[in-house]
Formats: C-alpha cells, sequence, structure tokens
C-alpha cells in the first residue's frame, strides 16, 4: 500500500491510498474528510473524495475466502460514517494510514492525540467485529513531532501488536476463522438495521 497525491483529469488533487496486490493496483481511495482545523488546512490544496467502498484482497494462502478491506485516511477515523460505511459493505480489514502529530497532553503525562487514537481503533475492531491495521507517521519535520504508535486491534478490540514512538515493522496474525468466531459471539454486524432512516 502506498500514499500519494492523483491528479484528475480536470486538474485537481486528491489526497489518496493505493493498494497493490501482486504488483497491481487493486484498489484507490481518496480521501473525503479533509481537516480545516488547527495546524490543518488540506481543503486548500486538495479535493474531497466522495465515497467509501470495500474491496477484495487476498491475505495469505491459507484463508478460507478473500478479505474485505476498507481503507481510512486519519482524518477519517474521527467520522463515524466512514467506518460505518465501510461496515455495512461487510468489511473484514480496516486499513487505517494516519500521519497524526503529537497534540494536547492527556492524564498520566501522554500525548492526547495518542490516547485518542487508542481509544477510536479499539472501539472500532470492537464495534465493527472486525481486524483494523493502524499505521501513523513517527519523527519530526518542520518542528512537529509525529508519535507513531502503529498497531494491530483484533476484532474483539484487543491490541495484537503495536509499535513504539519510533519506526518499526509490525507482524501479526490474521485469521477469517478468529473473525468468524468472533462474530458468532458477538452478532453486531448481523443485526445492524440497515433499513432504518432518519426522520430529518
Amino acid at each position: 500500500m502506498a500514499g500519494c497525491v492523483l491528479e484528475s483529469e480536470d486538474s485537481r488533487f486528491f489526497n489518496a491510498a493505493l493498494y497493490f496486490q501482486d504488483g497491481e493496483l487493486l484498489h484507490v481511495h481518496r480521501k473525503v474528510y479533509l481537516p480545516t482545523y488547527g495546524l490543518f488546512d488540506e481543503q486548500r490544496y486538495f479535493a474531497a473524495g466522495n465515497r467509501f467502498s470495500t474491496f477484495s484482497a487476498a491475505l495469505g494462502s491459507d484463508q478460507a475466502r478473500q478479505w474485505k478491506v476498507g481503507i481510512l485516511i486519519c482524518e477519517e477515523m474521527w467520522h463515524p460514517s466512514a467506518p460505518g460505511l465501510l461496515a455495512r459493505q461487510g468489511v473484514d480489514l480496516f486499513i487505517c494510514t494516519s500521519a497524526s502529530p503529537g497534540r494536547g497532553v492527556a492524564p498520566g503525562a501522554g500525548l492526547g492525540t495518542a490516547h485518542s487514537y487508542d481509544a477510536i481503533t479499539r472501539t472500532y475492531g470492537q464495534l465493527y467485529t472486525s481486524y483494523l491495521l493502524y499505521t501513523n507517521r513517527s519523527g519530526y519535520e518542520d518542528g512537529v513531532a509525529f508519535w507513531g504508535g502503529s498497531r494491530v486491534i483484533g476484532p474483539d478490540g484487543s491490541v495484537i501488536a503495536e509499535a513504539s514512538r519510533k519506526e518499526e515493522m509490525l507482524q501479526a496474525e490474521l485469521s477469517l476463522a478468529q473473525l468468524r468466531r468472533t462474530r458468532i459471539a458477538f452478532p453486531l454486524l448481523r443485526d445492524e438495521r440497515h433499513d432504518l432512516e432518519s426522520d430529518q
């Protein structure tokens, strides 16, 4: 997977994530939610995407079927509609890329953003009974610190693997059998009512 800036035929630029499999481009996600607060000003430079869609990917040769994968880019994790739309499509694995700078101090002398992403990643894993891969930038650029903290979350919300604030490579085993067992025990997606409508 790789992040890039994509230019459209009408000269608009998109913050995008590309997923490759066996050397072939399998899926493109154009970032939908562009932050324009604090030190962020993405809408000044980028156009917004307009959809969240899952795609099928083979992860390992011994899996019973292909995985349904959905991509979220940074700010999109802060908008519940984004993972919700992917969950409606039966997502098995969220891949969340991020360039989150360290901001705020949380109780216990930790970074506020690190505490927030800890809660968000574990909540989405458990709430949508899906695996979640979160990767965040680490290091410094122009006086801004990026706190790292990449992690793998299980479908029960548990932390399977986690990196420090430094650049690291994580390895974890993902299992469709474990995903099935979790979803049988907690049938949240099965029982979701997609037919409901708002009065507004």
